[in-house]
């Protein structure tokens, strides 16, 4: 059973329809009509006449808006995480985790928002007759569109961080989990945002495209890297800024020296939380020979006490998007035909009803398996024996995405210079997936894996323009490069270039 199915309007001429089941039960969530383009068109209208009186209002204004939105989730938690349960089929902890960030994110930037896009005055090495200020101006209004995974975090963070750089928003989240997109929504009506500055779209691709080729001034999403390029493309012609958070093959690379107890428990955690359906999911291992066999020991022990099913202490909740089980079982199958082994898992669960697949942990993998070059976005495991670190940086870096990875090893300096060495948007050592809950961490992919970067003042300086304004300090009547161009000037400027760059007293002043 699908978990979105159009469904055919109660009266002629209504609008689409889409019904929403919970992967983990089946059962009907609610129905939600599809936003028009017309609708979305309507929605910019009234977020730009609403923008400019948002962005005038001081940092601190805005701050309070954000810091009673706290109260709001507070307040709010029960349903906000049972609502999250049923779209999601995860279970409880992991619902409840998207609170507690989403509760992060709101005070991190109510209260730091204003130091991060505080004029700067930067000192001139050159022009000392001139001054130069940055200042960071709204772009206006931004689109923002979510996916399912984290439907509310990944819906309320990135909306934080646009709202207090001045911004009006519009969310179009995952037709798969809109109940969480309009929860937000709700948060920050109820923390009385002014009317328009924050607006929700609830509806499928066509309202997403819609918002894409509207009058936005910036679009940012997370979602597939074949969605992704689409926007690219579409704001390309449009000239207008993205931020594009897509896939991830992240690999684990596992040293001689680690501490293998950690981290068997951190590939079990990287491999399997939220069924293993994270953009910075641990998607491949790479472990030194030595100490391989032993690693895969504890990590098939440590998988085979999971527990997983619906209910508030399940570990591995299901399959949100049940076209993603198709995917899970094709790159499951392809390894096994090309001698892979399957240690635990490989099959959906028979013990429930909804769209459950068991935790699986694979061996003697290689990398002409699907497995270890596509991303599989679902609780898979598959580990490499590798000679050495040098042999596992190469094989963690022969892939087209590029968003995390993460290091083991007990000399934390050396890990230090191995993650270096990862062609990653980010990476960790001796941890995983945390880079985006690391709330001063700029977060963002290379290649396949994205553009741009969220979070911290690098992704909160993301939904703004840094206007450059340079001053004249001392207002003399002329400028030396000013009209009339004589002959003097031209000699004047010769001697100055041999001064300042033909001398090394001269470079040392420049």
């Amino acid at each position: 059973m699908a978990v979105v199915e159009a469904i055919q309007a109660e009266r002629a001429g209504d609008r689409r329809r889409l019904r929403v089941a919970s992967p983990a039960t089946l059962e009907p969530v609610g129905e939600i009509d599809v936003a028009t383009p017309d609708d979305v068109h309507a929605a910019v209208e009234r977020a730009r006449k609403a923008q400019t009186a948002w962005a005038e209002l001081p940092f601190r204004e805005r701050g309070r808006f954000l810091e009673r939105a706290i109260d709001v989730l507070l307040s709010r938690e029960e349903e906000l995480v049972d609502t999250i349960i049923a779209e999601t089929g995860k279970p409880r902890a992991e619902a409840l985790a998207e609170i507690v960030t989403s509760c992060d994110a709101l005070q991190f930037y109510a209260r730091r928002a204003e130091g991060m896009l505080a004029d700067r005055s930067v000192p001139l090495h050159l022009l000392k007759t001139k001054k130069l200020r940055i200042v960071y101006q709204p772009l206006g209004v931004v689109g923002i569109i979510t996916p399912w995974n984290f439907p509310f975090i990944l819906s309320l963070n990135p909306s934080a961080q646009a709202l207090m750089a001045g911004n009006a928003v519009l969310l179009k989240p995952s037709e798969v989990t809109p109940f969480s997109g309009r929860l937000v929504a709700e948060v920050f009506e109820a923390a009385g945002l002014p009317e328009g500055v924050f607006q929700c779209l609830s509806g499928d691709g066509e309202t997403g495209a819609a918002l894409v080729g509207a009058d936005v001034d910036k679009i940012s999403f997370t979602g597939s890297v074949a969605t992704g390029r689409k926007i690219a493309v579409a704001c390309a012609e449009r000239l207008v800024p993205c931020t594009l958070e897509l896939g991830g093959k992240d690999p684990m690379v596992v040293c001689a020296d680690a501490d293998l107890e950690r981290a068997s428990a951190g590939a079990v955690f990287g491999a399997f939380s939220n069924g293993g359906q994270v953009c910075t999911s641990t998607e491949r291992v790479y472990v030194v020979d030595e100490v391989a066999d032993a690693f895969v020991r504890k990590v098939v022990e440590k998988t085979g006490e999971l527990r997983q099913g619906p209910g508030g202490e399940s570990d591995v909740g299901a399959v949100i998007d049940p076209a993603q089980l198709d995917i899970i079982e094709s790159h499951v199958a392809d390894a096994r035909r090309k001698g892979a082994r399957v240690l635990c898992g490989g099959r959906r669960n028979p013990e429930w009803e909804g769209h459950y697949y068991e935790p699986t942990v694979l061996a003697d993998v290689t990398h002409d398996m699907d497995v270890m070059r596509e991303e599989t976005f679902g609780p898979v495991l598959p580990i490499m024996a590798v000679r050495d670190e040098d042999e596992a940086l190469a094989l963690a870096n022969d892939t087209s995405y590029g968003l995390n990875a993460n290091v083991w090893t007990r000399d934390k300096r050396k890990g230090l210079g191995l993650a270096r060495r990862l062609a990653s948007g980010s990476a960790v050592v001796n941890d995983c997936m945390v880079t985006y809950g690391v709330t001063e961490s700029p977060f963002g992919g290379r290649r396949d894996s994205g553009i741009g970067q969220v979070n911290g003042e690098t992704g909160l300086r993301g939904y703004c323009h840094a206007q450059s304004i340079v001053v004249d300090r001392f207002g003399s009547k002329s400028e030396f490069l000013w009209f009339p161009y004589t002959a003097r000037k031209s000699k004047t400027m010769r001697r100055l270039m041999r001064l300042l760059w033909g001398t090394p007293l001269g470079r040392l002043l420049s």
